[in-house]
């Protein structure tokens, strides 16, 4: 019956996607983060179906006689181009007898065709929103039925595995929840709709509980780098690092003893056996890198090269069937796709950092608090799990990265649009000390928000609020 739901649902929403392609779009998400396909059990969970709305979707752009644009021209944009063309003239060009990795080559350039996509079909403040509500109950759903879980088994569940997809390795799911926290974190701050802000809130320790449960070290730094980020960028900063200090003990006293010595590993690199095995496999990567520099070994052709770096590796472990990934995004790509690739792939990163940090210099000279600069902190935080979370994961290409790339260029664009707006319509000086608030005012619906202006990130511009006006309000 479930798959029944799920196929006629997705079948249903195909004409609707056709003629809107941002619905086929947030549909695409949904299969993708939400992996609806993956809670059912029969001809549903082996339907391709992203790829159908994929091409539903694609054709219903391609039908539009109204303005079109696939993808918004950017810096960033045109580095995505040159980063699919790069590495798809690596594998061409690399060393190896194997087959050539065409499936999961052609998996890249859909990751990177849905993040241009987006670029050009996010328009509106209102579908960025709904994208980014889309990508927070996608993630927020898993934390909330594998946190329960955990708290049923009484803190004994270890999660191995992750939904399916990108979040099928629990090192994987750990890192894509803690790009989501952010956003439950904000998105609920801003939520005018009580029990929708609460709903969302719920979410929110259920979420750091299931990162908990997969003990994952590399999903426990990017949590710790994500909270810390939330509480740097909070009104208080001084209260919220107080309070994380606080919680940060009692997590301590009520950890699993099996995960608090899990987690002191990190310190006992130098003898601890997994990071032992990382820091060699690091070292592997670093001579590929050398005898590789321009173009690498190939796409997806760290493991099949790992032999020529490591014959120890050979007759110890893949004698046995197993082998040895990089264990760190960055020199997978170098070593990978040489360090043209890997300079275009930083370069993204650096890009996306700082327009956010040039955005909010901007955006804090204007206003005390808006959803703009609560953006900007959310998405901060998001990238900054991913920056240290991928250092100790195998996922330059995954696929949420490169989607936060490109809903931190649309955002951006449309909030200095707004802004532009405002200074041409003298929106700054012609309300100068109307609507402005305290710094313990509360959020629409009456809850207080703490974090960067979250609580003003309703819909409207009228909730911006001109950071002069607090100095011109009349008493």
């Amino acid at each position: 019956m479930r798959d029944v739901l799920v196929a006629l649902a997705i079948l249903i929403s195909l004409p609707t996607c056709f003629r809107r392609p941002f619905v086929g779009l947030v549909l695409f998400s949904l299969l993708a983060y939400m992996r609806v396909q993956d809670l059912t059990w029969g001809f549903a969970r082996e339907m391709r179906w992203s790829y159908y709305v994929a091409l539903v979707t694609l054709a219903g752009f391609v039908a539009q006689r109204v303005d079109k644009q696939f993808f918004k021209p950017d810096p960033r944009t045109w580095i995505m181009f040159a980063l699919a063309l790069v590495i798809g003239l690596g594998i061409i060009l690399s060393a190896g007898s194997g087959e050539l990795p065409t499936f999961q080559f052609t998996n890249f350039l859909k990751v990177v065709a849905v993040a241009l996509f987006t670029t050009g079909i996010v328009r509106e403040r209102r579908q960025l929103r709904v994208l980014l509500w889309v990508f927070a109950l996608s993630f927020g759903f898993y934390g909330l039925k594998s946190g329960l879980a955990g708290v049923l088994s009484f803190g004994n569940l270890t999660i191995l595995q992750g939904p399916g997809g990108m979040l099928a390795d629990n090192n994987d799911f750990a890192l894509a929840l803690c790009m989501a926290l952010p956003l439950l974190v904000h998105l609920g701050a801003a939520e005018k709709n009580v029990l929708l802000r609460r709903a969302l809130w719920v979410l929110v320790p259920f979420t750091v509980l299931t990162v908990v449960l997969t003990y994952s070290r590399g999903g426990f730094l990017a949590l710790a780098v994500t909270i810390l980020v939330l509480c740097w960028r909070s009104r208080n900063r001084l209260a919220g690092l107080a309070t994380l200090g606080l919680f940060a003990l009692a997590g301590l006293a009520i950890a699993p003893t099996k995960y608090v010595e899990r987690i002191s590993t990190i310190a006992d690199y130098q003898t601890e056996g997994s990071a032992q095995g990382r820091l060699q496999a690091w070292g592997v990567a670093w001579t590929m890198i050398k005898d590789n520099p321009v173009m690498g070994v190939g796409f997806n052709r760290f493991q099949e090269n790992y032999a020529r770096y490591d014959p120890v590796i050979v007759t110890d472990e893949m004698a046995e069937g197993r082998t040895r990934v990089a264990h760190n995004s960055y020199l997978q790509i170098w070593a990978e796709g040489g360090s043209i690739a890997f300079g275009l792939y930083l370069l993204l990163i650096v890009l996306s950092f700082t327009d956010l940090w040039r955005l909010r210099r901007r955006a804090r000279r204007r206003y005390y608090s808006s959803w703009i600069l609560s953006y900007t902190s959310m998405l901060e935080a998001s990238m900054a799990a991913f920056l240290v979370g991928s250092t100790f994961l195998n996922r330059a290409h995954f696929d949420l990265f490169y989607h936060y790339v490109a809903v931190i260029l649309v955002f951006t664009v449309l909030a200095r649009r707004q802004m532009d707006a405002e200074d041409a319509g003298g929106a700054g000086s012609g309300r100068r000390g109307q609507g402005a608030i305290s710094a313990s005012s509360r959020a629409p619906g009456g809850g207080r928000s703490s974090l960067g202006g979250a609580g003003l990130g309703g819909p409207g511009g009228r909730r911006l609020v001109p950071a002069h006006g607090l100095r011109n309000t009349p008493g």
